[in-house]
């Protein structure tokens, strides 16, 4: 044990002052020690709590990120329990075809019980930034269509306000210097995300210097600019409840 480690350290340090000597006081107890998780372990945590959202015998929406990822890896224990998942990438279906669960197309799905995502910035009222991997269109697409969303994220994603982290537009190439210009207008900083494109062929443009008061109305007015496929905001399809990792655990928000 630690603390006894501790007693053999002390007894041959007569030097060491009184005060160390009390390290087998009630509050020095090992079982008052409180564990810390780490970001890993509360992505891990979210991911296995958002089993208890996987209907039976349904297909589900997922999305794309490292916290997906570890979704994805907690899915595959009960996939006998689905009949299969819409993935939000490319990234996303070749990690499930390797747990050996189907992939189907949206097209050939009519509906989706539930989507399952994480997300790079999210307020209690559950907007959100997305799109830090590139994938904002389709997970957008693939979160119309479900019923429910339920996003999985570790404590560090939830903010007040968003606009931190950079906003992500998916824009058609031709359009990429028009439309920086005309965020530019709007207050923003855009940075062009060298050598990616999406699984759509289009690029990134990162907006930073962000300060997003209305999710809702920037998300419709960046959407208005020729040239711009989606951007990253999903405020007018927020998440219904987000399932968040902190130090005491997992922590359940709706609104």
């Amino acid at each position: 044990m630690i603390f006894d480690r501790y007693r053999q350290v002390i007894a041959k340090k007569d030097a060491i002052p009184e005060i160390w000597l009390d390290c087998s006081n009630n509050e020095f107890q090992e079982q008052n020690i409180k564990t810390i998780m780490t970001q890993d372990e509360q992505k891990r945590a979210v991911a296995q709590a958002a089993l208890q959202y996987v209907p039976t015998g349904e297909i589900i929406g997922i999305g794309t990120g490292s916290t997906a990822n570890l979704f994805i890896d907690e899915l595959a224990k009960i996939k006998h329990r689905i009949d299969g998942a819409v993935a939000s990438s490319e990234i996303t279906a070749n990690r499930l075809k390797q747990h050996g669960i189907e992939v189907l197309d949206l097209n050939s799905v009519s509906e989706l019980p539930v989507y399952i995502d994480g997300a790079d910035e999210i307020t209690r009222n559950m907007h959100m930034i997305k799109g830090g991997g590139g994938a904002l269109t389709r997970e957008k697409i693939v979160a119309a269509v479900a019923r429910k969303f339920i996003c999985i994220a570790d404590q560090s994603k939830l903010v007040k306000v968003l606009g931190k982290f950079p906003l992500p537009v998916e824009v058609i190439p031709m359009a990429r210097s028009y439309v920086a210009r005309e965020i530019t207008l709007l207050g923003g900083q855009p940075a062009w995300r060298q050598g990616f494109t999406t699984d759509n062929g289009n690029i990134i443009l990162d907006v930073h210097n962000l300060n997003i008061m209305n999710p809702v109305e920037l998300e419709t007015a960046l959407n208005q600019i020729a040239g711009v496929v989606t951007n990253g905001l999903f405020a007018r399809r927020a998440a219904n409840v987000l399932l968040m990792g902190t130090d005491q655990g997992v922590e359940t928000i709706t609104v």
